[in-house]
């Protein structure tokens, strides 16, 4: 049985921001604009889902 996936997109800048948000953006595995990463849903990916969602585009998948 196969865990439920999300696939996070970065749609906007992660500079200029606070250095806890580009913490966040780094942990999801995110390195440059309209990059895709596929992740695990779990609660410690929401919640930095949650700390950066104005900077993210969120499927489910």
């Amino acid at each position: 049985m196969s865990a439920k996936r999300i696939k996070v997109t970065l749609v906007k800048s992660k500079y200029g921001r606070g250095a806890r948000q580009l913490a966040c953006v780094q942990g999801l595995g995110l390195r440059r604009i309209h990059q895709t990463v596929e992740l695990e849903d779990s609660p410690m990916v929401r919640g930095m889902i949650n700390k950066v969602s104005h900077l993210l585009r969120v499927e489910e998948s």
